[in-house]
């Protein structure tokens, strides 16, 4: 089988190094460059037409971002963004997203072994490898003015929970899904396969879209209607209840599906201590993270949703989640807000 070349852009040599170590431990991936900066990668993608791109946000000469959005325009591609674990480097790493970019990783440190980065690194490379991308208009963030009048149709009273979980390409997916609820929407808790700290910015983004209140999650958390928690990187998020009280834990823990946040933590959590209380949510990701948790949600008498192929940037999670008859309904992306809301009311 046709190896998967892949062109590494960094300004840092030490990180061009580990990346070319660590793929090339790989059978069927190759490094077939290195580029200092985005100068020498344009030449080299002419040159070498790599599969794969991954691609330093903060280099020298010019920016990635710029870089970026000059790539989806004229030599769309799968790119893979590397970024640093600060605040301006998750503000950049959601730039990218919106700009085309598949995934976001964050660079090897102290923080994030080099053996964790290696296992995470070559799986987002298979995953996005094959993708076709297409040339990328950078999206439109304005609020979303039908989820208010939605709020019309849903009462107030509501004690449901809604458990959304979504890994490659989910940035843009959850947009369009928490773009789309009510201000008054069920507590809804999720989980987005991300690193530390770009979390932060992810839920940032979010809020300034959604008529909910959109944050990342904090150990003990309560869940209350129009407030949706986000998982924090590095961090495992479960619900728990303490009478009649839903509140979530954040912890550390091992990685689950190579993980952490894992869907499968949350969804068996939101099982066993809201059973037919709660809705379940699977989106576009690569793997099988959450699969098994969504069948125990709707073993447990949850109401369960999978995004259906067509719509997936990865049909890897809710392809393995509808194996499993883990998903009642299947629907395209832009329909999951008002299946949601139809399995509510």
């Amino acid at each position: 089988m046709k190896k998967i070349k892949v062109l590494v852009v960094d300004d840092s040599a030490v990180v061009r190094k580990v990346f070319r170590e660590e793929i090339s431990r790989e059978n069927d991936m190759e490094v077939v460059g290195t580029a200092p900066d985005p100068y020498v990668a344009r030449d080299k993608i002419v040159q070498l037409k790599p599969d794969v791109v991954t691609l330093d946000i903060e280099m020298p000469r010019m920016d990635g971002i710029t870089f970026l959005r000059k790539l989806m325009r004229h030599y769309p591609l799968p790119v893979i963004i590397v970024s640093s674990l600060t605040k301006k480097g998750g503000k950049l790493a959601m730039e990218a997203l919106s700009l085309g970019a598949l995934e976001v990783m964050s660079k090897p440190s102290s923080a994030y072994s080099v053996g964790e980065m290696g296992v995470q690194l070559v799986d987002k490379i298979r995953a996005v490898a094959r993708l076709k991308v297409s040339p990328k208009e950078e999206s439109s963030f304005k609020k979303n003015p039908q989820a208010r009048s939605a709020s019309k149709a849903l009462a107030e009273t509501t004690n449901k929970i809604i458990a959304i979980g979504a890994s490659t390409g989910g940035t843009e997916a959850l947009k369009v899904v928490l773009t789309g609820m009510p201000p008054n929407a069920p507590g809804t808790l999720v989980v987005q396969h991300m690193p530390a700290n770009f979390t932060t910015s992810f839920a940032e983004r979010l809020n300034e879209l959604s008529a909910m209140t959109v944050k990342e999650a904090k150990d003990g958390d309560s869940l209350i209607n129009g407030v949706a928690l986000l998982a924090p990187g590095n961090y495992h998020m479960l619900l728990k209840r303490s009478g009649a009280r839903y509140y979530v834990q954040v912890k550390k823990g091992p990685l689950v599906h190579h993980q952490r946040p894992a869907v499968d933590v949350l969804f068996h959590s939101v099982a066993d201590y809201a059973g037919s209380n709660a809705i379940g949510v699977i989106l576009t990701g690569m793997g099988s993270d959450g699969a098994l948790g969504l069948l125990k949600m709707k073993e447990a008498g949850a109401r369960t949703v999978a995004q259906d192929e067509k719509s997936c940037v990865v049909f890897g999670m809710p392809k393995e989640a509808i194996k499993l008859s883990a998903a009642d309904k299947v629907v395209p992306l832009n329909s999951v807000g008002k299946t949601v809301l139809n399995m509510i009311s």
